[in-house]
């Protein structure tokens, strides 16, 4: 009899064992598939509405090859697919709609092991999120980025050109034909981001937190070795099965902590601080906002890549990608931090770990900025915390006084951002109310309001602007993200009114409203609750179930794994 989860379906000798082996074996499986060895679920993002994605079909026949080697059964699944790039109102409101699918399709099936397919920005946290709450033996196999945008004679990233050409266009430096031919040469590989985006923050995430094998999360989504670190993926989860690796025993609170200093030193993108601790939240392990800055905000910046830097993802590799960063961050790090190898990180990387290009990944002595990790913000503004990513934001703008200019939601802000008699000047603060968890739904990436064609013609590139929103990790500028609580259900950013002065001082951590407790409290007596978005379906769920930022926007019923036990079995 097999110890396998599994057994309690394939090695059933009665009724239901006859129904369970019959009706897989109409794709014709052979009689010995059922003879007791682990069942591998592939859980597959592929979608051709996720362009990031749309490869992994390849990458699942790779694991596939790589699980049969080991003398494994696969099995591959599809889950709903998220793709920042198309999915309205945003692909965040449905993350946690994806860990839901992930978590059930592996909990009510014949599944001993999970291989994770990733890629786009929520396909990662979403999948992980899911698999914590069971607690298998489960391993993260990436798609991978796209290669360099190739525009005019230089390379281009996505997302972070994408933001610097719409400026151009929107002041007559760039052409309609020249945007659109932009366009082409910007996505002209399988892939996800090639900048240091969401997508690959998550990738690095996933490798500094000992959840998918060594050196693989820089490789190019074209790159063979991408499709080699599938196969032997795909191997390595059987065994992985047979030693009980559970995602427990790898998620300790010293991989989270190894992670927050890594995305430092890689320049990651804001979002990593709500999806990490999503994610430990399905673990059980202790994590809050105030850790990513204790942990993470003296960390030095290692990594030359856009936003935040010149090179992308491709440079990143070739450089020695993940590997050479924590080899030079290894006096920091925990490096005997158990990995799905079965080995530690230092053990990992024994015999990889050089930089080959150092203009792409910097000595840990000789950093590009020596303190570069996220930074969070309190005060009357931010009660519970806000975020601001200070290799992203422009130096002179790191302690500002400015008048607020208010935008009380984005149909508000697209309707009068360019409009001539707009009243500000590049020392003021934009406001953007509404766009949190609750107020938009599903906190979209607005944050990074594009500043006024007023402000861009006079050659200004960076402001000063506020939200309870996100921003995408391949954006830039001094920007204030995840505003906890949110103005939607009452925090303090919905009363900010035009004119008020508002302080920030990222060195002492500090974002204030200069208004009086008596003036808010008055103005709260007149405030009234934006209407609700939905009064059905999920998104009805999600508003009355999300938490705020600063817990990671995970819905309150899914916090704590719950593990593999099918809650009923009739069978």
């Amino acid at each position: 009899m097999s110890k396998f989860r599994s057994a309690d379906w394939f090695g059933k000798k009665d009724k239901m064992g006859f129904i369970y082996r019959s009706w897989m074996k109409n794709q014709g499986m052979p009689e010995d598939m059922f003879d007791g060895r682990p069942v591998i679920g592939i859980c597959n993002t592929w979608s051709e509405l996720t362009p990031c994605n749309a490869h992994l079909r390849d990458i699942a026949e790779s694991v596939r090859r790589g699980v049969l080697e080991a003398g494994g059964f696969p099995v591959e699944f599809p889950i709903m697919s998220l793709g920042e790039t198309l999915l309205k109102p945003t692909a965040m409101l449905f993350r946690n709609l994806a860990s839901m699918d992930t978590e059930e399709s592996i909990r009510g099936n014949p599944i001993d092991g999970v291989v994770l397919l990733t890629g786009c920005d929520k396909t990662t946290p979403s999948t992980l999120m899911g698999a914590a709450s069971v607690d298998l033996p489960t391993i993260v196999v990436q798609g991978g980025p796209m290669l360099n945008g190739k525009y005019k004679g230089h390379d281009i990233g996505s997302g972070t050109n994408v933001w610097t050409f719409t400026d151009d266009l929107k002041t007559g430096k760039m052409s309609y034909a020249e945007f659109t031919e932009a366009e082409s040469c910007m996505s002209r590989s399988p892939g996800h981001c090639m900048t240091m985006g969401t997508a690959s923050t998550m990738a690095c995430m996933v490798e500094s937190l000992g959840m998918s094998l060594s050196g693989s999360a820089a490789i190019p989504a074209v790159d063979s070795r991408r499709k080699r670190i599938a196969q032997l993926s795909g191997r390595r989860i059987v065994e992985m099965v047979k030693e009980d690796l559970k995602m427990s025993k790898i998620l300790t609170r010293a991989a989270f902590e190894n992670a927050i200093k890594v995305n430092a030193a890689v320049g990651g993108s804001s979002n990593f601080v709500i999806h990490l601790t999503a994610i430990a939240g399905r673990m059980g392990v202790p994590l809050d906002i105030e850790d990513f800055d204790k942990l993470g905000s003296k960390m030095p910046l290692l990594v030359n890549l856009m936003p935040s830097g010149k090179f992308l993802m491709e440079d990143f590799y070739y450089a020695g990608g993940l590997p050479a960063v924590l080899k030079q961050m290894s006096s920091e790090l925990d490096m005997d931090a158990l990995t799905v190898t079965g080995k530690s990180h230092k053990e990992n990387i024994a015999d990889t770990g050089t930089i080959y290009n150092e203009a792409v990944i910097y000595n840990y002595n000789q950093p590009i900025i020596e303190q570069a990790g996220i930074a969070v913000l309190k005060g009357n503004l931010a009660l519970n915390g806000a975020v601001i990513k200070p290799s992203a934001a422009t130096p002179g703008l790191m302690q500002h006084r400015g008048r607020a200019v208010v935008f009380e939601n984005i149909e508000d802000y697209h309707a009068r951002v360019d409009d001539p008699d707009l009243d500000i000047d590049e020392t003021c603060v934009m406001v953007l109310k509404c766009v949190g968890p609750v107020g938009y739904p599903g906190m979209p990436e607005v944050g990074n309001m594009t500043l006024p064609k007023k402000i861009l013609a006079k050659g200004v590139t960076d402001m000063v602007r506020i939200s309870d929103g996100r921003m995408s990790g391949t954006a830039f500028g001094t920007v204030i993200l995840h505003v906890s609580p949110e103005s939607a259900i009452g925090g303090n950013l919905g009363l900010v009114q035009n004119g008020d002065m508002i302080k920030l001082d990222v060195h002492n951590r500090l974002i204030e409203l200069e208004v009086s407790d008596q003036e808010l409290a008055e103005r709260r007596k007149n405030w009234v609750a934006p209407p609700q978005a939905s009064n059905r379906g999920y998104v009805n769920l999600y508003i009355n179930h999300v938490q705020q930022a600063d817990k990671g926007a995970d819905l309150d019923f899914l916090v704590g794994k719950s593990g593999s036990d099918v809650p009923r079995d009739s069978h």
